[in-house]
């Protein structure tokens, strides 16, 4: 390799370059939540060096990464730039079917895609609040795309018209990815997020489907219950890396 030449392309992207040739590519993502999530792709150990450390010189911290907890070569680039492990999350996969129970006396679910986008946006700020006052939004699972609010990718639970639940899919060719299964706290412990997961499970099998998967954090000891109890089994790990 030649001399290697490291260009900030856009505000957040960086080229290096050996000879003209792009030979390497970073970028910088933001979440929702305002956390910034770096990713490098470069095949030798030197580029992927220089583009992390043009990346950290360049960007205000804290900066984030995720990486699959089996890949390390990729963990340890990470480390040698500077970055320590925050928090692990359990990749879960759960077969789509399940027993088909009913929901709840009272309870209507909304099947993805029929959720209305004024409701359904009050009912996410509400839950949004409610987990930012106790274990803190930063504690959910790190790959929240950050898109607008779009109803067909939420199947929400309803009670006498009002929206207490929810959870934020994507219905991928061969499985549906779960984002987040959240309940209002004052409608929590009647089995609707249970109920919401079923129907996910129900409307997985129906599109031809056979798996459905979610991210949990390790310490999230109801959502791993919610998932197990549904037949999940634990298929890999993440780790979010971070730098101060």
């Amino acid at each position: 390799m030649n001399t290697l030449v490291i260009t900030r392309v856009a505000e957040r992207q960086w080229h290096a370059l050996d000879d003209d040739l792009v030979v390497g590519r970073g970028d910088a993502s933001p979440r929702p939540d305002g956390r910034l999530f770096l990713s490098v792709d470069a095949w030798h150990d030197d580029v992927f060096a220089h583009l992390a450390e043009a990346m950290l010189a360049a960007l205000p911290r804290p900066l984030h990464t995720v990486v699959d907890e089996a890949d390390l070569d990729l963990r340890t680039r990470w480390v040698q730039a500077g970055l320590t492990t925050r928090r692990r999350e359990w990749e879960y996969v759960m077969p789509s079917g399940g027993d088909g129970a009913a929901p709840p006396p009272g309870l209507t679910l909304l099947p993805v895609g029929t959720a209305e986008l004024d409701p359904l946006r009050h009912l996410d700020r509400t839950i949004r609040a409610e987990i930012e006052a106790t274990i803190g939004w930063d504690r959910m699972p790190a790959a929240v795309l950050s898109r607008p609010l779009d109803p067909t990718h939420y199947a929400v639970a309803t009670e006498l018209g009002a929206y207490v639940g929810l959870a934020r899919l994507a219905l991928l060719p061969r499985h549906t990815k779960i984002g987040l299964i959240a309940v209002r706290s004052d409608h929590r412990r009647r089995g609707i997020a249970r109920a919401l997961l079923a129907e996910i499970l129900a409307a997985t099998q129906a599109r031809g489907a056979g798996t459905v998967s979610a991210d949990v954090h390790e310490a999230n000891t109801a959502a791993i219950a919610l998932f197990e109890a549904a037949g999940a089994r634990r298929a890999g790990s993440n780790l979010e890396l971070v730098i101060h």
